[in-house]
This record gives C-alpha cells, sequence and structure tokens, in this order.
C-alpha cells in the first residue's frame, strides 16, 4: 500500500548520500564544528550549577525582607514544579530525538516558523548576556568585601579574562572545570542548609534553640499593596525573582551538539536536574528563612545602592553573625565569589553556542562559525566577552544598583525564551500527531503528562513575562520599564525584521521536515548505541572500587 505523503518515513536506514564524510564509522569529520566532549556529569553540574549564581545567596535578602519567609518558600516551590519541570521535559523529548548543534532554535524554525527560531535564538543570546554581565558585577560587588578603594571595574576585567581563557580550551576541559566550580556551589548550599539545621536545634555558641522562631512574627508580608492583595504580591514578586534564579533546560538544550551517547544522556539530565535544582533551591530557601529574621533591617534592599556589599549582605552571613559564629564571613564570601564566576562562565559558554547556531544557520555571520581544531567557536566567544564589557558601568555606578539592572534586564528574556521553547513542543506535538506518529513508540523517549505539562507552563510563562515588573507603573519608572520589558520588544522586532525581509511562513503539521539532521546524528550515535561503548562502560564501573562506582552510577 502506497503510503501517505504527509507521514514521513524514519525506519529506513540512511543511505550514503544521507551521510557526510567520516573518518570511521560513527565519527563526523567536518570542518568548523564542535565535538562531543562533554559527558552526562559535565551537563548535569552545567545545568545545576551554572544556575546557581549569587541572586541565591546575596540577591534573594531583598525577597525576603519585602515578602517574608513563607512566600520565598512558596514563590520557589511555584515556579520550579510548575513551570521549570514542564520545559525540561519539553525540550528533553525533542533534543532526545535530534540533538542537532542548531539546538533548539533549529527546531523552532523547522516546527514553527523560521522567524520565530530567528527572534527565539537572538533573544536567548541577548538573555545569556545580560546573565554574564550580572554574574561579573556580582563579582565585583563580592570583591568590595575585602577592599573598596580598589575601582570595582578591576575585577570586572578579571572576571572577564579568567572566563575567556576558560572557555576557549577544548571543551572537555571547560566541563571539567566547571564540574569542579559547580561542585563546590553545590557543596556550600548544603553546608549551609546542614548549618542552618545544627544551629536551628542549639548547635551555636549561644546554645539557643531558636527553630522556627524567625517565622513567629509573619510569614507572608505585605509588599506594593495592603491585605491578602499585598500578600498575593510579595508571593508573585518572589516568583518572577526564581525566573531570573532558577535556570531551566537551556544549557543542556545548547549542548545537545556536544553531549556524548546524546539520546541516552539527555532523557537522564533532563530527569534527574528537575530534582536537583528544585531540591536545592526549594530547600535552600526554606533554610535561609529560618536562619536569618526576615526584619533584620541590614538585608539587602533591591534598590537600596548603600547597602552593605559582599557576603555581608548575604541573609545566611547575617545569620550566622547574629548566633555569634566567627570566622565564617570571609570563607563564605569567597565561596559566593566561586558562585558568581561559574555561573558567569558557564552562560558564556551558552550565549556563545546561540551565536554559534545562529551563524550555522545563516542569521549569524559566517565567520562566526570557525572553530578551532580542539571544537571551540573561538569568534563566537571572543565576540560574547567583548560584548560583556559593558559591565564595566560599575566604574561609574554602585556595582549593586548595575547587578540589578541586568536582574531586570536578564529575567524577561530568560522565562520569555523558556515560554517559546514550550511553544516549540506543542508545535512538535501537532506534527506527530498529524504525521500519524506515536510519541510512546516512535521516539527514543517521550515526556509524561503532555500536552498538559506544556499548555501550564505556556500560561505561567506567560503571565510572568507580562506583569513582571508590575511595580514600575506606579509611581512610573521610565528605568524600570525599560529594563523590565525589554525583553519583549526585542523578540517583536527581531520576528518582524526576519519575517518581512525573509518573507517566510508559518510552518503546517503535516510539513514540518523531521528528517533533516537525522542521518548525521544516527551516525554520530551509533558508536554508543552499537553497545561497543557500552560494554566498555560497565566492565569498567565492574573494576571499580565500590565507592567509585556509586559514584560514577549517580552521573
Amino acid at each position: 500500500m502506497k503510503k501517505s505523503p504527509s507521514v514521513v518515513d524514519l525506519s529506513r536506514e540512511p543511505s550514503a548520500a544521507d551521510r557526510p564524510p567520516s573518518s570511521q564509522p560513527g565519527t563526523i569529520v567536518e570542518l568548523n564544528q564542535t565535538k562531543r566532549g562533554l559527558s552526562s556529569r559535565h551537563v548535569q553540574l552545567m545545568a545545576i550549577g551554572g544556575s546557581i549564581g549569587t541572586g541565591l545567596f546575596v540577591g534573594i535578602g531583598s525577597y525576603l525582607r519585602d515578602a517574608g519567609p513563607l512566600s520565598v518558600f512558596l514563590g520557589f516551590l511555584f515556579y520550579g514544579i510548575c513551570f521549570i519541570w514542564p520545559v525540561n521535559l519539553c525540550v528533553g523529548e525533542m533534543c532526545a530525538y535530534l540533538p542537532i548543534r542548531g539546538s533548539i532554535f533549529e527546531l523552532a524554525a523547522r516546527y514553527i516558523d523560521p522567524a520565530f527560531g530567528f527572534a527565539m535564538g537572538w533573544v536567548y543570546f541577548y538573555g545569556g548576556l545580560m546573565l554574564v554581565c550580572t554574574e561579573y558585577a556580582a563579582v565585583a560587588t563580592v570583591m568590595q568585601y575585602w577592599n573598596t578603594s580598589v575601582n570595582p571595574a578591576v575585577w570586572v576585567a578579571m572576571a572577564i579574562v579568567v572566563c575567556f581563557l576558560l572557555n576557549i580550551v577544548a571543551v572537555k576541559w571547560y566541563g571539567e572545570t566547571e564540574f569542579i566550580m559547580a561542585s563546590t556551589k553545590i557543596l556550600l548550599l548544603l553546608g549551609l542548609v546542614l548549618l542552618t539545621f545544627i544551629t536551628m536545634v542549639g548547635g551555636n555558641p549561644h546554645h539557643d534553640v531558636y527553630g522556627f522562631r524567625n517565622w513567629q512574627h509573619g510569614v507572608m508580608f505585605e509588599y506594593y499593596s495592603e491585605g491578602a492583595t499585598g500578600r498575593f504580591l510579595g508571593f508573585f514578586s518572589v516568583v518572577v525573582y526564581a525566573g531570573f534564579s532558577v535556570a531551566g533546560p537551556d544549557l543542556p538544550a545548547l549542548a545537545a551538539g556536544e553531549i556524548a551517547n546524546p539520546r541516552l544522556t539527555i532523557p537522564r539530565v533532563v530527569k534527574m536536574t528537575f530534582y536537583r535544582i528544585v531540591g536545592f533551591y526549594v530547600i535552600g530557601v526554606l533554610a535561609v528563612g529560618i536562619i536569618c529574621n526576615a526584619r533584620d533591617p541590614r538585608l539587602l534592599s533591591a534598590l537600596d545602592s548603600s547597602s552593605a556589599v559582599g557576603s555581608a549582605a548575604s541573609p545566611w552571613v547575617i545569620g550566622i553573625e547574629n548566633l555569634g559564629i566567627r570566622g565564617l564571613p570571609g570563607f563564605i564570601n569567597l565561596l559566593i565569589l566561586l558562585a558568581g564566576w561559574s555561573c558567569g562562565n558557564a552562560y558564556l559558554y551558552s550565549s556563545s553556542r546561540t551565536l554559534y547556531s545562529l551563524a550555522r544557520r545563516g542569521q549569524a555571520p559566517r565567520v562566526l562559525c570557525r572553530c578551532t581544531a580542539s571544537g571551540v567557536p573561538i569568534y563566537c566567544v571572543l565576540v560574547v566577552s567583548l560584548l560583556s564589557c559593558i559591565t564595566f558601568l560599575v566604574a561609574s555606578t554602585s556595582a549593586v544598583t548595575v547587578f540589578y539592572w541586568f536582574v531586570d534586564l536578564t529575567t524577561c528574556a530568560f522565562v520569555l525564551t523558556y515560554t517559546s521553547m514550550v511553544v516549540v513542543f506543542l508545535a512538535w506535538y501537532r506534527a506527530l500527531k498529524a504525521q500519524g506518529l506515536d510519541r510512546r513508540t516512535f521516539l527514543p523517549w517521550a515526556s509524561p503528562a503532555q500536552p498538559y505539562a506544556a499548555i501550564l507552563a505556556v500560561v505561567i510563562g506567560s503571565v510572568v513575562t507580562l506583569f513582571n515588573g508590575f511595580t514600575v507603573f506606579a509611581p512610573f519608572s521610565v528605568q524600570g520599564f525599560v529594563t523590565s520589558y525589554f525583553g519583549i520588544a526585542f523578540w517583536v522586532v527581531m520576528f518582524a525584521v526576519w519575517k518581512v525581509w525573509k518573507r517566510t511562513t508559518w510552518v503546517k503539521p503535516e510539513d514540518v521536515d523531521l528528517l533533516a539532521g537525522k542521518a548525521e546524528v544516527d551516525a554520530e550515535c551509533r558508536v554508543w548505541e552499537d553497545g561497543g561503548l557500552e560494554e566498555r562502560r560497565r566492565e569498567e564501573l565492574a573494576r571499580m572500587h565500590w565507592v567509585r562506582r556509586a559514584w560514577e552510577k549517580m552521573w
């Protein structure tokens, strides 16, 4: 029987014409191309550690003071479960099937409209660049804990140079450095949570069993209004801040073209990353509301540039100092510094790979496709590093003020990008149905609770994007309006420019191309999926000491 033209046959073996040149089976050799040098543990720590910046250790203090400990806890819990989880599921399903180097922006162009993919890619690039600047500004802020006589621009220059050098080495070594730095942040957070538990049951110099005493004088504060409305706005302000603090699946999605054994690794990363990110953040914000009194006058205000800097502004350190514990502020400040540095390093990677994927699709200068022999898109890394020099605004303006400018600019761009990723998934879901393909049997991994989880994420993401700057309207703040909503305007402009210039058309579900790039990915993945490497991996694990074997299996 002749097949319907709307049904794509993906069961056939790729022909020789489908395959690019290769030096040996399963190894694609192409000039100007990144390489699959990231292991599962690299990607998981990039996704977890890349999202843990100074926001959780310093910036959260203003939200604890303004919204209250319960609002902070519920805000992060709500955002993680109802938005971040569905976004991870959606992106993981698409990228596990087609882990191409063009990333999810290429899929957006195929499944919806080339103009949609163009706008989405450039908005994410802008958001990633702003986050790099945010963390550089945070590094300058934290360094002032030790020395306020040096212009903070010096610390920004130091952060730029170090992150640039880490990003031009082979991706495997970049993954190792980020693994170490991210592990340090995770150990810091776990240590602070453990310290909170020990001190709340009496393990402190005062032998004070304070428990939940800091929750006794109100746990959901009125913010921007009075009564129930004010308490809701306090909760919602935390949800918006969580949009800046808690990362989605962007790092695994952008690294899809550089992940070893991607069809096994990506689902594993997606499923585990959610629990780890939400677990770290939810438990972390619960602990900070326990150890620090939300009414402590030393908490850093979001708009008060005269407040303390570094770890002296962190609610963790304020709580520790109030308990009479000596010697920890300087050490915690050092670890907070590494947290900001690591997050900036991770998003220098992601924004440079976004620029690389745009160049591969002809939506950025082709010279940016050029990679080093070790697979690093050197010109992309250089461009992002040069653009991040706008962080030198700290030379003439308070580093804390500049930090919060970049927080606002980043939040809108990232929530908008994550929401767009889910819209791409819904187009993908619709195309599979239109072409008669069953997700459960056709895909290497099908995410659960679909399409309902995706629809919920679109609703929440849209609400957060539209109302993230609700405080700038009364009284109206031009600066606040621009930083809160620039991402939306930028998305609309980029979409319109590409739509008009290229005269693109919306892609019908039955016409979605599900084949392009699959032959190349199949050839690359065959070296893992044929069983040779997996069998050797099992043999290596069997010879390891049980402690090391447990550590390796964790990733």
